[in-house]
This record gives structure tokens, sequence and C-alpha cells, in this order.
């Protein structure tokens, strides 16, 4: 091994020597991830359950989306996945009222994606009737049992609900994630897609430890 590789193969174990406990550290309160004064309820007990609030017209949630739809896959089976629409203001809650609409009718997972390519990709103005009734049909969904649905109690309810929850769990902005009712992480705290997706990581197994899991 000449001299030139026998001093690049030491820089670039000093390197690794140097990077490896950064890699290593774990996530901190306050910095990295924040923790709720207030608890609150989760939907299925037994489990570890991560929320994502999110908003349709909101970019970085559009820009997660894939690389978040890949990590739930993975999930194991005692984490329990769940979104809720942000709801921090009257437009926001334009939104909300759509995905639980989607939701009562049954094809929120057919078309949560698409109505988010719509919005950012097709640049669909929810706020024009005659674009909204144009991307219902196109996508199958008959408008007057949408509007219905978007009326109907139960998804004023759940509208009403997300609002409380979104103060709650001190949201200002999104995307953020959520979890066991404890802990949030917000976009800006990850840094980056896959810190935000780690710094989870590790909060599930904190979660998990308190329940009395390994």
């Amino acid at each position: 091994m000449n001299r030139i590789k026998i001093l690049a193969l030491a820089a670039l174990t000093s390197a690794a020597a140097f990077l490896a406990p950064a890699a290593l550290a774990q996530p901190k309160a306050g910095t990295d991830y924040s923790e709720l004064k207030a608890p609150q309820a989760v939907e299925v007990p037994g489990k570890v359950e991560v929320v994502e609030f999110f908003w349709y017209r909101c970019p970085h949630c559009y820009s997660l989306e894939p690389v978040l739809e890949a990590w739930v896959k993975k999930l194991p089976a005692d984490v329990q996945f769940r979104r809720i629409p942000a709801v921090l203001s009257d437009n926001w809650a334009v939104d909300a009222r759509i995905f639980y609409a989607f939701e009562a009718l049954g094809v929120l997972d057919k078309v949560h994606k698409a109505f988010f390519d719509a919005i950012h990709k097709d640049r669909l103005n929810i706020a024009n009737e005659a674009a909204m009734n144009e991307w219902l049909k196109k996508n199958g969904i008959d408008r007057k049992k949408f509007d219905d649905a978007v009326k109907s109690f139960g998804v004023q309810a759940k509208v009403k609900r997300a609002a409380q929850l979104s103060a709650n769990y001190q949201l200002d902005g999104v995307p953020m994630l959520a979890v066991q009712g404890k802990y949030t992480v917000s976009a800006e705290q990850g840094g980056t897609q896959n810190g935000m997706l780690a710094t989870t990581d590790h909060l599930i197994d904190v979660a998990r430890k308190g329940l009395g899991k390994k």
C-alpha cells in the first residue's frame, strides 16, 4: 500500500471516529423533540400511537408524504399510526372538512395522495367550485354525497376535535409528528425528513418501554 493510500485511509478512519458519536447521539428533549406538560389520550390503549398533523396545502407536508408512507409501512405491529388534519384557522378547517368527508365516504385511502398531487402538482384551487367539481367527478366522487358529508354532524364534530387537538398539542406549524400523546417532533426539530423520522423512532422505543414492552 503506497503512502497516499495509507494517508487517505487514516483520514477516513479519523473522520469516521469523529462522526460516530454524533450519529449515535440520542435525541434531546427541548432540542430534538418536545414533551407535552398535559399528555393526550391515545386512540388504541396498549399500542404506541404515532400521529401526523398535516395540512393539505402545506408544501412541506406534501414533500414528506412519500417518505412517511414508506416509513409507516415498516412500523411494527404494536404501533398505531393515524393522521389528523391540523386546524389552526378557519382556512385550515376547510381542508379538515374535506379530509373527514373523504373518510366518511370510505374513499380516503384511495384519494388522499391523489388530492395532495392535485393541489401541489396540478395546482388545484380547492376554493374554485368548478375545479373541485371536476376533480371529484374525475375521482368517482358524487358531488352531492360529498357536500352532504362535509355538512354532516359527524364530520363537523371531527373537525372541531381536530382543532382542539391542534391546540392541545401546541401546534404552531406542520408537519408535526406526535408519539403516545406525550412527545412531538416538528420539521424544524427534525432538521431533515429522515431526522424527523429517526427521532420519532427513538420516541416509539421510549413509549414502548413506558408500556412495559421491550
